[in-house]
């Protein structure tokens, strides 16, 4: 399968999250990939706390991952740095939509915040229950 990766981006204060599908060498037969950057263009430090995300397929099943961290990761990022992560979800179906948020703090504030992703169209690995190849 080739796809053209079509990044989407949303950004909250100075907080960007840019979104697209990804294509990874351990991706199963019932699971669809995605990669997240995260951009700190405030002028402070902030840490990722964790994230809330909702996949949905277009059976209408939903899985959710609300996990604290990113793989066991809790990245701190300074002014202009940014982080990137990449996992997927099980789904069987042919198309599925990611969207939540990311729990941040910023540091000098001890300000909680939840960043909206952008919600990112997801290329399963099944049609009609059958795999795709």
């Amino acid at each position: 399968m080739d796809f053209d990766i079509e990044y989407v981006t949303a950004q909250t204060d100075d907080i960007v999250i840019s979104a697209c599908q990804a294509f990874l060498e351990e991706d199963e037969a019932d699971s669809c990939s995605y990669y997240l950057r995260i951009e700190n263009n405030s002028d402070e430090k902030i840490q990722i706390l964790g994230k809330d995300f909702n996949f949905t397929d277009d059976r209408g099943n939903s899985f959710c991952d609300n996990a604290p961290g990113f793989k066991g990761e809790i990245p701190e990022l300074e002014p202009g740095e940014y982080f990137e992560f990449a996992s997927s979800a099980p789904v069987k179906s042919a198309m599925a939509v990611l969207y939540g948020s990311c729990r941040i703090v910023k540091e000098e504030q001890n300000l909680v915040k939840d960043i909206k992703i952008p919600a990112v169209q997801l290329i399963g690995s099944y049609e009609n229950g059958s795999r795709l190849n």
